[in-house]
């Protein structure tokens, strides 16, 4: 697996966790990553890291040239029988650079920004066109995602969704705040949420979260806005909430839709991306595209009788997103490449 992983956080970081755990009941799973990191105690003969500059632009690149020396070297050790990369640009790269350098067979998955993101960079473009054009197999967790990639040379893509990790023992639907639980950036458009919680000024609005609009987002926020930072434990923030709301502009999956389902909470997203595969209208949730659209949302789905069918059916709708399902069906694609 190429990729990042515990210690590190974000998106991709949780699914390789959650994956591999899934994984190892079966295989043996080796995990190269971005040092410098200090791996777990149980797992740290199988973490292998690339120490590379804490500068944007260096970092990547230079990840995708030590990183495919590093897994040609590992597979003389280890003899692998593939390469399953995460995030298609530099990390990708590496990949493809390690299947040149040992003949393995390379799967790659497409996670959300890479393709919305780096793929309209100079040099990331380049990067992802050549990773698609070269893999085995890919991987997106979403149909629009597949889309995406088949439109910048993927010969065809595997849909396998995220699962759902489980948050604890929280008891669901006890709380009356509503949420917003991610990255405090511009394409998480925390704004929208900091505005919508001027027109509900009796209910008390969680920001889960942080990043480099805490500061001025803090400045702006009426009294019933509440900044809790970066929370690791998600579950306690939903047990609180009575509705998570989804503002992003982009979002390649939208995994915190299915993890507020997971505990009864409904969810209100902007109608982009791979959001609509996530939220059906009326049931588990709306969909929003203008401002307007959203105050309406959020006060039909905080109506009591509405927010407890719409959690009944969130919680079924997640249901179906285990991490035993998405194993089995990454094993699938594993052995198609390996004939």
């Amino acid at each position: 697996m190429v990729g990042h992983y515990p210690p590190h956080g974000g998106g991709v970081a949780n699914h390789l966790d959650n994956l591999v755990r899934e994984l190892r009941k079966r295989h043996e799973v080796h995990i190269l990553t971005y040092g410098p990191i200090k791996p777990r105690d149980f797992e740290k003969e199988f973490v292998h890291q690339v120490h590379v500059p804490p500068v944007y632009g260096l970092r990547g690149t230079s990840f995708a040239f030590s990183g495919s020396k590093k897994i040609a070297r590992l597979h003389r050790e280890f003899e692998f029988d593939l390469i399953h990369a995460h995030f298609v640009g530099t990390t990708s790269f590496a990949g493809v650079l390690a299947k040149e350098k040992t003949g393995l067979p390379l799967v790659l998955t497409a996670h959300g920004s890479d393709l919305e993101h780096t793929a309209k960079l100079a040099l990331g473009r380049f990067y992802v066109k050549k990773s698609l054009s070269k893999a085995n197999a890919v991987i997106a967790v979403s149909h629009w995602l597949a889309k995406k990639a088949m439109s910048l040379g993927a010969g065809s893509v595997r849909v396998i969704p995220n699962g759902v990790r489980k948050l604890g023992e929280v008891p669901p639907g006890k709380g009356d705040a509503v949420a917003f639980i991610g990255a405090l950036r511009d394409y998480k458009s925390p704004e929208t949420f900091i505005e919508l919680a001027r027109h509900f000024p009796e209910r008390e609005f969680l920001i889960a979260g942080d990043g480099p609009l805490r500061r001025r987002l803090e400045r702006n926020a009426p009294p019933n806005v509440c900044f809790l930072g970066y929370m690791k434990d998600v579950g306690s923030v939903l047990s609180r909430s009575a509705l998570l709301v989804l503002p992003s502009r982009r979002e390649g999956f939208g995994l915190v839709v299915l993890e507020a389902n997971s505990l009864g909470v409904p969810a209100v997203g902007r109608r982009v991306s791979a959001i609509p595969e996530l939220i059906r209208e009326c049931k588990n949730g709306l969909t929003f595209e203008g401002f307007d659209e959203l105050v309406n949302a959020v006060e039909r789905l905080l109506e009591p009788k509405t927010n407890r069918k719409a959690g009944k059916i969130g919680r079924e709708v997640a249901s179906r997103y285990s991490w035993k399902r998405v194993a089995e069906e990454v094993e699938g694609v594993y052995r198609h490449v390996l004939g």
